[in-house]
C-alpha cells in the first residue's frame, strides 16, 4: 500500500509516496487542547507564578526596572500580547513609567529600526516607551561582573545593572545549543558581551580534538549541558528578579509560566516537551525531513535546526534527505559560507573553529560534520555544485532525493518522516 505525504518546500508542498510498511513514525508535535484564550493563559501565568511571589509585590516606588525582551527574529514570542501585562503588574506595584526601561536582548545580532521595536512593544506601549538595543560590542555600556567555573568572563550591559531589578521576558523553545531557550539566555548571550558569548559558546566543542561537537550539547538536553550550566552561572552575577516566558504552538500562546527565572523555565522546558517532543521507539535508516516551509526554509543557515532535529531521528551512518528551498543561498555571514565552502576536510573545519570560534562558523561546521557521518541530500533551489566540498549532494526534486536512494531502499528499509523538522526533536521513548 503507497501512502502519500505532503511536505512543506519554501510556499509549495511536494509529494511524498511511500510505502506504508516502510514507515516507522510520521514524526508531527503532539496534539494540544486549547482551552483558555491568549490573555487567559498569560493572565493565570502571572497570578501564579513559580517559586516566587507576584511581580506586583517585589517592586516598590521609585525603584527602577529593566525588562529584557527578544528581538524581531523572536517576533512570534507574541510580546506585544504580554508586555502591557507585565507593565500593568509593574505599576501596581508603584513602578512609574519613567522607571522602566525596555533593552532588547540583541546578543550578536543586528540593530533593529524603530518600526521593529514597535512591533515587539505593540502600538500603545511605543507610545510610551522607548527600547535600547544592547550592543555587545560597546565595552562603554558593559560592567565586568568576575568569571565562570567554566572561565568566561562574564561582561553585562551596563544600564540594566543598573538598575533595581531585571525582568526577563521572553519565549521557550528547543534551542541546538543551550538545550532550551528562554529563562538564562536572555542573560548570555542576551546582554553580554560578544566576547563573553563567544567563550561560552565555544563550549560546544568536545575538549578532544577531532571529536567535534561535544556530545551533551544538544537540543532538549540540559544534563550535564556545559552551555547551559555556564549560562546559569552567567545569571547568577545578576540575579534576575523575575522571569516571564510564553510556549507557542500553532502560532498562538499555548502555556506560559511567570516567576524565579530558574525554577519557571525548569516548568516551561516540561510544556515544550509535551508538544514537541516526540517519542520515537527506534532510530530509522533514512528521514525525510522538511523545516516546514518558508521563512523556515528561506537559506540554509536557517535549515540548521532540522538538520539536527532530523539527524536526532536517524540511524548512525543513515541517510538523511532534507527539503529545503534556500532561495536567499546559504545565508549568515561571510563565515558561515567560508566555514562550508573553503575547507577540503572536516577536521581543518574543526581547527579553524577552535582557533576563532563563532556560532555562524559552528552552524556552517555543523552542516559538514554531518555530511560526514551521514549520507546528507538537500532537495533545494541552491546549485547542485555548490557543496561539493562538503560533501552534501543537492537534487532538485524529491523523487531525484528517492532516486539517490534506491540501492538504500529495499523492502528491509525503515523510514521516519518528518513534516515540521525545525519544531520537532525525536526521542528515543526509552530515554523520553
Amino acid at each position: 500500500m503507497i501512502q502519500e505525504i505532503k511536505l512543506k518546500y519554501g510556499n509549495e508542498k511536494m509529494v511524498l509516496n511511500m510505502e506504508a510498511e516502510k514507515i516507522l513514525q510520521i514524526i508531527e508535535s503532539n496534539p494540544v487542547t486549547f482551552d483558555k484564550t491568549e490573555a487567559e493563559i498569560i493572565e493565570d501565568a502571572l497570578a501564579h507564578p513559580i517559586g516566587s511571589a507576584r511581580l506586583c509585590e517585589l517592586v516598590h516606588p521609585d525603584e527602577r526596572v529593566c525588562i529584557v525582551i527578544p528581538d524581531i527574529t523572536r517576533a512570534w514570542q507574541k510580546t506585544s500580547l504580554y508586555l502591557p501585562r507585565l507593565v500593568e503588574e509593574l505599576q501596581q506595584g508603584g513602578v512609574k513609567d519613567e522607571n522602566i526601561i525596555f533593552i532588547c536582548a540583541l546578543g550578536t545580532h543586528r540593530r533593529q529600526t524603530p518600526e521593529e521595536h514597535q512591533l515587539l512593544l505593540g502600538s500603545e506601549l511605543a507610545k510610551r516607551f522607548t527600547v535600547i538595543d544592547h550592543d555587545c560590542y560597546d565595552k562603554n555600556n558593559l560592567i565586568y561582573l568576575g568569571k565562570t567555573t567554566y572561565g568566561t568572563p562574564i561582561w553585562i550591559n551596563k544600564t540594566a545593572m543598573e538598575c533595581d531589578h531585571i525582568v526577563l521576558a521572553g519565549g521557550i523553545v528547543y534551542h541546538f545549543l543551550a538545550g532550551w531557550a528562554g529563562g538564562r539566555k536572555y542573560i548570555l548571550p542576551g546582554i553580554s558581551s560578544y566576547e563573553t558569548v563567544m567563550a561560552n559558546h565555544s563550549l560546544s566543542l568536545n575538549p578532544v580534538r577531532g571529536e567535534g561537537p561535544h556530545p551533551d550539547v544538544r537540543s532538549g538536553n540540559i544534563d550535564n549541558n556545559l552551555l547551559h550550566l555556564d549560562m546559569l552561572e552567567a545569571a547568577s552575577f545578576v540575579r534576575p528578579t523575575f522571569l516571564f516566558n510564553v510556549i507557542i504552538a500553532e502560532n498562538r500562546i499555548a502555556g506560559a509560566v511567570a516567576g524565579n527565572y530558574i525554577t519557571a523555565h525548569d516548568k516551561g522546558r516540561d510544556m515544550v516537551d509535551a508538544i514537541d517532543g516526540v517519542c520515537i521507539s527506534e532510530k530509522a535508516d533514512l528521514v525525510i525531513a522538511s523545516a516546514g516551509g518558508s521563512p523556515k526554509d528561506v537559506n540554509l543557515y536557517q535549515s540548521i535546526k532540522t538538520l539536527i532535529n532530523a539527524r536526532e531521528a536517524a540511524k548512525p551512518g543513515g541517510t538523511i534527505i532534507i527539503l529545503t528551498e534556500c532561495p536567499e543561498g546559504l545565508g549568515g555571514n561571510a563565515e558561515v559560507q567560508d566555514m562550508i565552502l573553503k575547507y577540503d576536510t572536516v577536521l581543518k573545519r574543526e581547527d579553524e573553529l577552535r582557533a576563532d570560534y563563532s556560532i555562524s562558523k559552528y552552524v556552517g561546521y555543523y552542516f559538514c560534520e554531518t555530511a560526514e557521518k551521514y549520507d546528507l541530500i538537500l532537495v533545494s533551489s541552491l546549485d547542485p555544485n555548490l557543496l561539493q566540498k562538503a560533501n552534501i549532494r543537492i537534487v532538485k526534486t524529491l523523487e531525484e532525493a528517492m532516486e539517490l536512494v534506491a540501492d538504500k531502499n529495499d523492502e528491509t528499509v525503515k523510514v521516519h518522516i518528518m513534516p515540521q523538522a525545525a519544531n520537532t526533536l525525536p526521542r528515543v521513548e526509552q530515554g523520553f
